[in-house]
């Protein structure tokens, strides 16, 4: 199943001819970086990078050097989603105007070098959850060969490490704006606080964290085995967050869960099926 899957996404690329890869760094992003690169070869492919003030500089470094390990030609652009209006209210449809500022700026560059698609890394498991972005993507005619190829997470970090991905097993990667409960304004300030806090629980050697804002309230995701060290070093990271900018530091009991802020949206919002 997982080589009849690999053989359609080649398909897909092959028949999209030239791509434009907007690269995060990520393992979705990066394995579909890869297999453009194998299909359609180096010469017919461009990884795009977005620097802005929602992508944590560690994530740049590293999408900087697995395109480089990969030999992929590769373009660093400066955005800005806070300068999106409509972005820093931080309602339901913030990452719609995400992904249609992004891809807004990535179309010329698409026109420049005569190239004929702008793929990102949407993949299967994204049908049932609800992404905003993905409806700017449709409207952009920016396509998702991952997830037309039927590919899922595991799958995805299965075939990665077949290809010997350096990050194959990398935890999932997420805009810092996400950590921040929706209806509060996201400001420079927050991102910063955001980032200083997931940086020091990472180089205590936590492996997957969010740090969950709701206004002076920071509430700390982490996998299942790793709660205990955080409760174990509870006061030092409390007085560390603090000096970040928070008031109060929580530890969420139920654990990392990718998009857990989506639980405060309306129950009527349905998943989105580009």
């Amino acid at each position: 199943m997982l080589q009849e899957k690999y053989e359609h996404l080649k398909r897909i690329l092959r028949d999209l001819e030239s791509v434009i890869v907007a690269f995060s760094g990520g393992i979705d992003s990066t394995l579909l970086l890869k297999v453009s690169l194998d299909t359609l070869g180096p010469e017919n492919v461009l990884a795009i990078t977005a620097n802005s003030e929602t992508y944590p500089q560690s994530e740049l470094k590293a999408a900087v050097e697995v395109a480089n390990d990969l030999g992929a030609p590769h373009k660093i652009i400066d955005t800005s989603e806070l300068n999106i209006p409509g972005y820093s209210n931080n309602d339901k449809d913030r990452c719609y105007y995400c992904k249609n500022g992004l891809f807004e700026e990535i179309n010329p560059i698409l026109d420049q070098i005569g190239f004929k698609n702008i793929v990102y890394g949407l993949i299967a498991d994204d049908i049932n959850e609800y992404r905003p972005g993905a409806r700017a993507a449709v409207e952009q005619g920016v396509r998702g060969p991952l997830q037309e190829a039927g590919l899922y997470k595991d799958e995805i970090r299965e075939l990665a490490k077949i290809l010997n991905l350096s990050n194959w097993d990398k935890p999932s990667l997420a805009c810092l704006s996400s950590r921040i409960a929706y209806g509060e304004k996201i400001s420079i300030q927050k991102l910063t606080k955001i980032e200083l806090s997931e940086r020091y629980l990472l180089d205590l050697g936590v492996k997957q964290v969010r740090v969950r804002t709701h206004g002076d309230i920071a509430r700390i995701e982490v996998e299942p085995e790793d709660m205990n060290f955080i409760i174990q070093h509870n006061k030092a990271i409390s007085e560390k967050l603090q000096i970040f900018g928070y008031k109060f530091v929580s530890l969420d009991l139920l654990g990392y869960k990718s998009g857990s802020m989506n639980k405060a949206l309306s129950k009527t919002l349905q998943p989105n099926h580009p």
